[in-house]
């Protein structure tokens, strides 16, 4: 009696290319070779959230229908010293990932094949040499199922041209798969084309689309208000709000740049490479730059002090780490590698700026500790409200940011075979406005006025500070006494410069 069990065969195979999600809708095969799982030799040719452009599968005609995978030739080739006998069948298989549970099967419950074996042939329930499978419960015409073989000594199978319509909503997987034990070095050349109804942009990418359209206008919006307020008081301008323009400059050309990449990969069908490592390269320097100006407000530069001192050295090797992981991280994922990695890999990659982030929020809260405790020393109201108000930001995005990724675990733990695909743009999504709010809150508590220089460095205030080097010790050393001791009249000038400042805090 035969017994299909669960799909505990494609499980593995699903899991391989769980990263595989094509980074284009024309997928080209270039003599890809077959790799062996279970008792079949598969090649992955390609997994995609497709969806249906029919309101009612009813409705489908046959040359009806803007959604469907194409294939156009493909080509099998065997070795001429192998080529001295007639194959079984190469068969290309394509299935919803609702319907995995009808691919393989296994005889008295033994261990699951996908090819068929004699016991089964034996039984009646498939022919020797081909893949298992059953239609669907929901739509008897599908998987879909088709194949080439050898003949003779042909060295060359081509599979005829094929155009399937996709008439419901789901994530297709297409394998190549073949059966025959003698067909040793067997490749596959060609294409596949799949097009959704609104163009070639793979589905779960589909939405980003229009999220970075949302995205290029919000940064605009902010950067009407930012660029107004630094025209207008442009004399007040403090070195830090310098900075920030980069950013903000730096944030509207990544939107812009990630907004053109999708619109002209959802047009042709293959992700254009130049743009897209432009706008993973002003995507990496934002970040970078972005992160060090945290670090630097966090220390009191340009505010309590006029430069980082010793400290230099050690933020700038610490922002160029940060680069060089993040941009090797982001152009494996995006610029069309990552079909080649397994998850050790990307895990590999991922570790390094993981680590940076973390060192880079445990140096910062560091740093905001020791200065909101000097400001508070020496009763400078004013800036102590504005650090106050940084530091509330920081730890609210903090707290998100270590719930997002907990959830983020989540998904992905019970989302094994990519039937969430709908939803997995959200992922992304978040992180890049999560930043921008971070960015608009810093704007706002930054942002150029006719008071920006309350904020800025005093002789007076950053004299503590200038002696001082905020590091990451456990145990900080006492602070020592000043080999100057001011006289009396000197400190009462001190002190009322310190009370001058919460005169002026009461006054605005």
């Amino acid at each position: 009696m035969l017994k299909l069990q669960n799909s505990l065969f494609i499980l593995p195979l699903l899991c391989f290319c769980f990263v595989l999600v094509s980074e284009a809708s024309v997928h080209e095969y270039n003599g890809e070779k077959f790799v062996s799982k279970g008792n079949a030799f598969v090649v992955h040719g390609g997994s995609e959230g497709i969806y249906s452009s029919f309101a009612e599968p009813q409705n489908v005609t046959a040359s009806g229908g803007d959604s469907y995978i194409r294939f156009e030739k493909i080509t099998f080739r065997r070795p001429k010293v192998f080529a001295n006998f007639s194959s079984w069948y190469i068969q290309a298989i394509v299935f919803e990932v609702e319907d995995r549970e009808t691919i393989g099967g296994s005889a008295y419950g033994g261990q699951r094949a996908v090819c068929c074996t004699v016991d089964l042939a034996k039984l009646g329930v498939c022919l020797e040499g081909e893949v298992i499978h059953r239609p669907s419960t929901e739509n008897p015409s599908w998987p879909k199922v088709f194949g080439i073989s050898f003949n003779g000594d042909n060295e060359v199978a081509i599979l005829p041209s094929k155009s399937i319509q996709i008439s419901k909503t789901g994530m297709y997987n297409l394998y190549f798969i073949h059966c025959d034990l003698n067909l040793k070095d067997l490749t596959v050349e060609g294409k596949t084309v799949w097009k959704n109804p609104t163009g070639y942009l793979p589905g779960r990418m589909a939405p980003l689309m229009n999220f970075y359209g949302f995205m290029s206008l919000a940064f605009v919006i902010l950067g009407i208000f930012w660029f107004s307020q630094y025209a207008r008081f442009w004399r007040e301008v403090l070195p830090l709000q310098n900075c920030i323009t980069l950013v903000i400059t730096l944030g509207m050309l990544e939107m812009a740049l990630w907004y053109f990449d999708y619109a002209e990969f959802n047009e042709s069908g293959i992700r254009p490479v130049g743009i897209t490592m432009w706008a993973v390269t002003f995507g990496t320097i934002k970040r970078t730059i972005a992160w060090l100006i945290i670090l630097m407000v966090s220390m009191g530069y340009g505010v309590v002090r006029p430069t980082l001192g010793g400290l230099t050295s050690k933020v700038i090797m610490l922002g160029a780490n940060f680069f060089l992981a993040s941009e090797v991280l982001e152009l494996v994922e995006n610029v069309g590698a990552v079909s080649d990695l397994s998850g050790k890999a990307r895990l590999f990659l991922v570790l390094p700026v993981a680590m940076l982030d973390a060192f880079f929020i445990l140096w910062i809260f560091t740093s905001l500790s020791a200065t909101l405790n000097k400001l508070q020393a020496r009763r400078m109201v004013v800036k102590l409200d504005i650090y106050r108000k940084f530091t509330n930001a920081l730890a609210v995005a903090v707290i998100v940011s270590v719930g997002w990724i907990c959830y983020e675990l989540y998904f992905k733990s019970n989302d094994v075979y990519n039937e969430q695909w709908q939803n997995a743009w959200i992922i992304p999504a978040f992180w890049q406005v999560l930043s921008f709010s971070l960015l608009c809150v810093i704007c706002v508590l930054w942002a150029p006025s006719q008071n920006s220089m309350r904020y800025a460095y005093s002789e007076e205030a950053s004299e503590d500070f200038d002696k001082d080097d905020t590091t990451l010790t456990l145990i900080k050393p006492s602070p020592t006494p000043s080999k100057d001791f001011r006289s009396a009249p000197e400190a009462r000038s001190v002190h009322g410069a310190s009370n001058g400042d919460v005169e002026e805090d009461k006054t605005e």
